[in-house]
């Protein structure tokens, strides 16, 4: 049994220095109740609280750990550069690298700027839109999550979602009024708010697969429609893989649904978990980007050295040994087939998403392929089996509207586990 005593003493002492004692949202367990679990190290497939408790995790740092925690390689490539310094705020060919990697990856990224996150991605991804475009309106899906940005922040899926917040003070009215909303899947619903606003809409913005309300899949024909829409209406579509990209496939969602996006944005992995994101796409989109065009976006720690050099690290790995995929994928269909059993023998409505690498339990007797629905599944009874799955030592994202990141460190022995620890918990819960 879990006593959590050490996190229980610095939750206490960071809520009196950081807001709500966490430095993002969702870690406060709001979303779940309880006290939230304090992390000093992780190891492959497993994190240990600051009592040296262990627990199988089913996170991945949001997604970014594909080959488990403290890979080895990629541990050693920090090791080496940070001695040349932690930062320069110059050019380097590291830099360059990298670019040149994701390239040889991705499809129509033909030119990409480093950030230092995925919300700094999406933002400067909408912003190029615009630039290119010369229109102002964008649409995104509810339940979509493309950082916290201010037009995004409109019926926003993780934290947003996890804590209720439909308004939230702050973002104005103005940047409220060219966020365009509708829901997830619904093709008739964009053509409608396109038909609306003929000829004012930039962009279109959209997670491929959605993993901010859960795992929530594209139906057939979606992101094609999509595609045909921005054709049509000489609007930019923007493809937010900062958690699809590089885990899906090696080139991300494009590669996997056959649809090309003009603009495409990345987050932690490209830095291996460090803090680091990009957007990139098509030339003679990317070329309105200062100094080439007017589009202004600068950061003094873009391409820094060590996020570079992590996530060189970790895309090479993945790049030179393909198999790797293959096998994540293959044991995330192993888990999805254990649990299917064992939801099915507990008597418990649910509905089971899953996508390559990423899964998600939804408490429902009805399909979620929304927000809405989404929405409408028993989240009291998710608080319980969170809790009741923590207990056991099983570290799953402490919210209903997460997915859930499979990593490669994770062995057969570890997905058995949590398929008994599973069918304990709705034992214990039902």
């Amino acid at each position: 049994m879990y006593t959590y005593q050490s996190s229980r003493s610095l939750f206490e002492r960071a809520q009196q220095s950081i807001p709500g004692g966490v430095n993002s949202p969702v870690r406060a367990f709001k979303g779940v109740g309880g006290t939230p679990v304090f992390i000093k190290k992780a190891q492959g497939a497993y994190l240990f609280d600051a009592d040296g408790q262990r627990f199988t995790d089913y996170i991945a740092s949001w997604g970014p750990m594909i080959l488990g925690h403290a890979y080895e390689p990629v541990i050693n490539a920090i090791r080496e550069k940070v001695a040349d310094s932690t930062s320069f705020g110059a050019p380097t060919e590291l830099e360059i690298e990298m670019a040149e990697l994701i390239k040889s990856m991705c499809p129509n990224v033909d030119l990409i700027r480093m950030v230092s996150s995925g919300t700094e991605a999406c933002m400067s991804a909408l912003r190029v839109a615009r630039g290119y475009t010369g229109k102002n309106k964008f649409i995104k899906f509810e339940g979509c999550y493309h950082g916290h940005a201010d037009p995004f922040l409109v019926k926003a899926g993780s934290g947003v979602a996890t804590f209720n917040i439909q308004t939230v003070p702050g973002v104005t009215a103005g940047a409220a009024n060219d966020t365009l909303t509708c829901a997830y899947n619904d093709l008739e619903a964009v053509h409608q708010l396109v038909a609306e606003n003929k000829g004012e809409v930039a962009a279109i913005i959209v997670e491929p697969v959605a993993g901010n309300m859960g795992c929530v899949l594209p139906e057939d024909g979606f992101l094609r429609g999509l595609r045909k829409i921005c054709d049509e209406e000489n609007m930019v579509l923007i493809f937010d893989e900062v958690m699809t990209g590089f885990r899906l496939a090696l080139g991300g969602a494009q590669e996997k649904f056959g649809v090309d996006a003009d603009l495409v944005t990345y987050g932690k992995v490209i830095g291996a978990g460090m803090p680091v994101g990009a957007f990139g796409g098509r030339k003679e989109i990317m070329r309105v980007v200062a100094p080439l065009g007017c589009v202004y976006q600068a950061g003094t720690l873009s391409g820094n050295p060590i996020a570079m050099i992590a996530g060189y690290t970790l895309l090479s790995e993945l790049k030179n040994n393909p198999f790797l995929l293959t096998e994540l994928d293959a044991k995330t269909g192993y888990l999805k087939d254990m649990l299917d059993k064992v939801l099915k023998e507990s008597g418990i409505s649910y509905q089971l998403n899953h996508f390559g690498s990423m899964l998600s339990i939804f408490f429902n007797d009805k399909p979620v392929t929304d927000f809405a629905s989404a929405a409408s599944s028993n989240i009291e009874l998710f608080k319980k089996f969170f809790h009741a799955m923590l207990k056991r030592g099983f570290y799953l994202p402490p919210s209903a509207f997460e997915s859930w990141f499979l990593n490669n460190a994770l062995t057969t022995e570890d997905l058995d586990a949590t398929a008994k620890a599973v069918r304990e918990s709705l034992e214990e819960i039902g």
